[in-house]
């Protein structure tokens, strides 16, 4: 008993210890994207947006208050209880610190328990506690900033070949393989009927990506549900916005939050009875 509270213990330490690294990548990535688009073009206004005359990357500078500069120190980068500790606020600025970090936090500890019960003290854990833990990651950037990396997803693709062809994720190969070429084409195809229909773009390419990595995981069977649930749950959503007066009558939200939303939906319970193909 005392030996399997520690495994659980560990397991939701290492998902908190995790989440919190989310953090990090979901507020620096889409910063360093733009500043290597800005160098590219040559964009003074866009490349201010990253700190000038220094490195700015995941490791680099130090965790810091993003208002007045304050670099935290180590128990301020205590998961969860430095938030609670500070009661939601910079210790010396006292700017609110967003829920969200520590929901991230505690939402990855979840998935990183989930999988362990689910598939046991194994890699096929691991490999789906990442899995997981990506969607997170993509789910939050997309909703910020309606971008999915490519240094996220394209390797949210390999890793599910990967893991289908090591016999990580329960996914036979051949059934990964024409779950990511499926996945990228149905979304592709979705994309260029729309534009056809209506002379604008109705998603971006990311989309295609992280659903040809929910096929690579998930496999090919598994589309239409995840098509299904993502699409269901972006209509609810978009209503919700709306009636809050938070979107416009053409206003844009991104669908990659609820692809992800989808892929863990499946990878939880499973497709949705009777759209299995």
């Amino acid at each position: 008993m005392v030996a399997d509270g520690f495994l659980w213990g560990a397991v939701a330490l290492l998902g908190l210890v995790v989440g919190s690294f989310l953090n990090v990548v979901i507020h620096r990535l889409p910063r360093m994207l733009e500043a290597q688009w800005a160098a590219a073009s040559a964009d003074a206004e866009s490349a201010a947006k990253a700190p000038a005359g220094r490195p700015y990357n995941i490791a680099v500078p130090g965790s810091h208050c993003p208002q007045c500069g304050h670099v935290l120190r180590w128990m301020e980068k205590i998961p969860v209880l430095s938030y609670l500790g500070l009661q939601g606020r910079c210790s010396q600025c006292h700017t609110a610190i967003g829920w969200r970090y520590p929901a991230i936090e505690l939402l990855t500890a979840g998935v990183f328990v989930w999988s362990f019960a689910q598939h046991g003290a194994s890699f096929s854990a691991l490999a789906w506690a990442g899995f997981a833990a990506a969607l997170i990651c993509l789910a939050a950037i997309d909703a910020d900033t309606t971008l999915l990396p490519d240094a996220i997803t394209q390797p949210l693709v390999w890793s599910g070949l990967l893991a289908a062809s090591l016999g990580l994720s329960h996914v036979g190969l051949g059934t990964a393989l024409w779950g990511a070429v499926a996945g990228y084409l149905l979304l592709w195809a979705v994309f260029w009927v729309f534009k056809g229909l209506t002379g604008k773009e109705g998603m971006g390419q990311g989309d295609f990506k992280l659903l040809a990595a929910l096929g690579a995981w998930l496999g090919w069977p598994a589309l239409l549900s995840l098509v299904l649930i993502a699409s269901i749950t972006g209509v609810v959503g978009g209503l919700i916005l709306r009636l809050r007066q938070r979107m416009s009558e053409d206003g844009y939200i991104p669908f990659g939050p609820f692809l992800a939303l989808a892929g863990l939906w499946v990878m939880a319970f499973g497709p949705l009875p009777g759209l299995t193909v």
